[in-house]
């Protein structure tokens, strides 16, 4: 179904710092690329939250009857240990101490890339290229910006001339750095390195001796620059100028900066309508690192099997919890946080049981279709999913008053309610119930509870209150709240 027609749809665009409309660049169709991982380690939830945040996006736009093109790609080289263009290789370094051979690495770290993610229930990109995969291309757009008078050769290596560079254009608008502070707050260069400037960055680095990962040029045998592949990959995939281009915000500078630059001297324009950036999880109000031991893995999460969490917790309510912050705004992740979340998520889970049997009425009280428009309204307002879980507690509030027979509903307005309530908690929120998808562990429970019930219903037919408010009160203190009602009792899991 096509909606974007009836929607106006809002982004905040990290280059110019404003909400602005939405307008693809070709009617009907979103071009989208988003930085994907560097698999030398497993992915953390820190990166998560920016996938997932993305993948929320991608289902909203989907939603909204857009065609997308989502690219998302796999950084296997070039990405090296120190952001100024020195160090070694991540994935060399990984494999180096791990005695095995770089694409080892990469083919174990990107299996658990996707594994995590599955979990988490995103949809998998359209395209997902790998920079070792467009050698040639990094190669020839390389020489279009030598061409262009915007890189020099220096030893093997070539690096971008950023002070010519900014002479007709911008370098830093998208961070909103002058290059004149840059310039002043930057040491000057050593007697070793190759660099005109301190602010030059690689487009092609030589490989020493030693450096495994390498492919031949015509400046000698070397690797890419971590920028450049994203700068090839979108325009390939997307063309010189496409719609979204996404990713965390610690990538805003100099990683965007420099694909910024790097497409403007290849191919004379901007490359990015709208700049999207996910902002960061913390842990305990702490900034997550491994070096501090302030990290948890999303299956140390899953299992309970970490210092952090007093249980585990289903890759859906970790989602749920992530959806309830703004992607642009930061969230901290702590136990208290989560368990939270889990009895918010297993309320609407229960209110999607409840809306498959409320009954229509001949008249409506309740006023479903403005409760829709609040929906979208969220959506529309930069993706704003806080506000949309907020109107799906309220949608839960109408379900559950029909349910009890305190508001009515008719046929149209029920359908209306249902379509759109699982519309957003499944389609565009990437939720999963896990009681609606039927797992063996939830068939236990109910299989089980179903006795505790029949035993209890049987205590206050004998009018044994005394068992029956035992059995109560035993399972609200387990975290399971009965409710009887006129087709019988149920039970909720707080």
């Amino acid at each position: 179904m096509v909606r974007h027609k009836d929607n106006e749809l809002q982004l905040y665009n990290s280059l110019t710092g404003e909400k602005e409309v939405f307008k693809p660049i070709h009617e009907g169709l979103v071009g989208m690329y988003v930085c994907g991982p560097t698999v030398y380690s497993n992915v953390h939830l820190g990166n998560c939250r920016t996938f997932i945040s993305f993948d929320m996006i991608y289902r909203y736009l989907q939603h909204l009857g857009y065609k997308v093109r989502y690219v998302r790609n796999i950084t296997d080289a070039g990405h090296l240990t120190d952001d100024a263009d020195e160090g070694e290789d991540k994935i060399s370094k990984k494999a180096r101490v791990e005695k095995l051979e770089p694409m080892e690495i990469v083919q174990q770290y990107t299996l658990d890339f996707h594994k995590v993610l599955q979990k988490f229930n995103n949809l998998p990109p359209n395209i997902e290229p790998t920079a070792t995969g467009h050698i040639v291309e990094q190669i020839e757009i390389i020489k279009t910006i030598i061409d262009n008078g915007y890189a020099y050769e220096r030893n093997g290596s070539i690096y971008f001339n950023v002070l010519k560079f900014n002479e007709d254009h911008e370098y830093g608008k998208l961070s909103g750095r002058k290059l004149e502070d840059m310039i002043a707050n930057t040491r000057a260069l050593d007697a070793q390195s190759e660099k005109e400037n301190p602010q030059d960055f690689a487009l092609w680095k030589k490989a020493s001796p030693s450096h495994i990962m390498r492919w031949p040029s015509p400046w000698g045998d070397g690797f890419p620059g971590w920028h450049l592949e994203c700068t090839v990959m979108s325009s390939k995939y997307l063309g010189e100028t496409f719609d979204i281009h996404g990713g965390g915000m610690d990538l805003k500078f100099p990683h965007h900066e420099c694909e910024i630059a790097q497409g403007e001297a290849a191919h004379g324009h901007n490359p990015v309508n709208y700049w999207l950036h996910a902002n960061m999880l913390t842990l305990n109000g702490k900034k997550m690192s491994k070096s501090t031991g302030n990290s948890i893995l999303p299956e140390e999460l899953f299992t309970g099997d970490n210092d952090f969490m007093e249980k585990a917790f289903s890759p859906s309510v970790v989602r749920f919890f992530m959806m309830q912050a703004h992607y642009r705004s930061v969230l901290d992740f702590s136990n208290d946080a989560i368990l939270a979340a889990e009895k918010g998520f297993n309320r609407l889970t229960e209110a999607l049981k409840t809306l498959e049997k409320i009954a229509a009425s001949k008249e409506s009280t309740l006023e479903v279709q403005a409760w829709v428009d609040r929906c979208y309204a969220a959506m529309n307002d930069d993706f704003n999913t806080p506000i949309l879980i907020a109107e799906l507690f309220e949608g839960a509030k109408m379900i559950n008053s029909i349910n009890d027979g305190k508001q009515k509903a008719t046929a149209a307005d029920v359908d209306l309610l249902h379509n759109t309530f699982k519309a957003f908690f499944y389609d565009v929120l990437g939720l999963e119930s896990v009681n609606l998808a039927g797992s063996h562990d939830t068939q236990h429970l109910d299989g089980a509870m179903q006795l505790i019930i029949d035993l209890r219903t049987q205590a206050r037919a004998n009018k044994d209150w005394s068992t029956s408010d035992q059995i109560r009160d035993q399972l609200q203190a387990a975290g399971i709240q009965l409710k009887d009602g006129a087709d019988g009792t149920t039970y909720t899991v707080k």
